[in-house]
């Protein structure tokens, strides 16, 4: 089969109707608040436009550059070097919400948890792109792949970031199982991270509590149970149509974080289950299209890098919605595209045009 002479159009369209979408129901989400806030119902727009703009931007000229040049330690290594110095320096920081997640400058923020994840796909692609056969060889393959994985989970857990940290470990998870890890590790990583996951949750009081009102959320109508609970009441109320864009009730100081880790609740208040169906639609697509461009190419290296971008976008995208319609307890992770945030949008963009110059050389 001959090579692609352009990219994935399907892919390149998706990313930009999410991010339109995106946009869309920011400003709905965001106007009252943010006029309340802030003087402005487009504060909160104008910004995420911006970094749309700019991610946009980035997304094609990455699509131009060969991905091939990234294979390069030089590339990987100062990746890796970067993204942990970034990981620490938030720790001497202010903190913002009670956490260290963010670096502030210039009037914007960032986030460097959102690098970890791109960082953790170069590397791993990097590294066993030579290794397929050794994959029974847990000491000089298995270990070492994981090793910054662990190194950039600790350091997100301790921000604290549960969400972002399991999405990292399920991202290396989908990349080491693609390159034909035995299905055994994965058993014993699981069972050697049950202790660990039990500390984190049952013995921190804020996710012990989350738990709780995730199994029974009408325990605490006002306090933890909040959050799914009128996530939920935005969910139901959407109906088969919605109740129209702008028109939603529960983002009026009801719905915490409606602009960025609930804006599928306002999304299913607004466009209704139709509405809601689109946007899972257009993550399915993303997905069939990111599973082919793995099934397609040939590069080790390539095809690994696809693994590692596809399963960041869906993996995301589904706890984030799972979240939202009460079948995962709370938390912090984004909807890709979607939801208000600059460095979200901008890596995941940035990763979707090296994805997309991967669609342009597959077979």
């Amino acid at each position: 089969m001959a090579k692609r002479v352009s990219v994935d159009r399907w892919l390149f369209v998706v990313a930009l109707l999410l991010v339109f979408v995106g946009l869309v129901m920011v400003f709905s989400a965001s106007a009252v608040m943010a006029k309340e806030r802030f003087g402005s119902g487009y504060y909160f727009l104008l910004r995420q436009l911006g970094c749309a703009v700019a991610g946009i931007m980035a997304m094609i000229v990455i699509m131009r550059i060969d991905y091939k040049k990234y294979k390069h330690p030089a590339v990987v290594f100062t990746l890796l070097g970067v993204t942990t110095l970034l990981l620490i320096s938030v720790f001497f920081l202010d903190r913002s919400h009670h956490t260290h997640r963010w670096i502030h400058a210039a009037g914007f923020s960032f986030q460097p948890s959102e690098m970890a994840k791109p960082a953790i796909i170069f590397f791993l692609a990097y590294f066993l792109e030579s290794r397929t056969k050794l994959m029974e060889d847990w000491r000089n393959t298995i270990l070492p792949a994981v090793i910054p994985t662990l190194v950039f989970v600790a350091l997100i857990v301790f921000q604290p970031d549960l969400g972002t940290a399991i999405a990292c470990a399920t991202i290396t998870v989908c990349i080491l199982f693609v390159a034909g890890m035995n299905m055994k590790y994965l058993g014993y990583g699981f069972l050697a991270s049950l202790p660990v996951l039990y500390l984190l949750i049952f013995h921190v009081a804020y996710r012990r509590a989350r738990i709780l009102a995730f199994l029974d959320p009408d325990s605490d109508p006002q306090g933890k149970g909040f959050h799914i609970i009128q996530s939920l009441i935005a969910v139901s109320t959407g109906g088969i149509t919605g109740a129209g864009l702008m028109e939603g009730k529960q983002k009026l100081f009801y719905l915490p974080e409606a602009h960025t880790d609930f804006i599928f609740a306002v999304t299913a208040e607004e466009l209704g289950l139709l509405g809601s169906l689109v946007l899972v639609t257009l993550f399915a697509i993303f997905l069939w299209r990111g599973v082919r461009t793995v099934l397609h190419t040939q590069d080790m290296f390539g095809r690994f890098l696809a693994v590692g971008i596809t399963s960041m976008v869906v993996v995301q995208a589904f706890i984030n919605m799972s979240v939202v319609l009460g079948l995962m307890p709370t938390k912090g992770i984004p909807l890709p595209f979607v939801s208000y945030g600059g460095s979200s949008l901008l890596v995941t963009l940035a990763c979707v045009g090296v994805l997309l110059n991967i669609t342009k050389q597959a077979e």
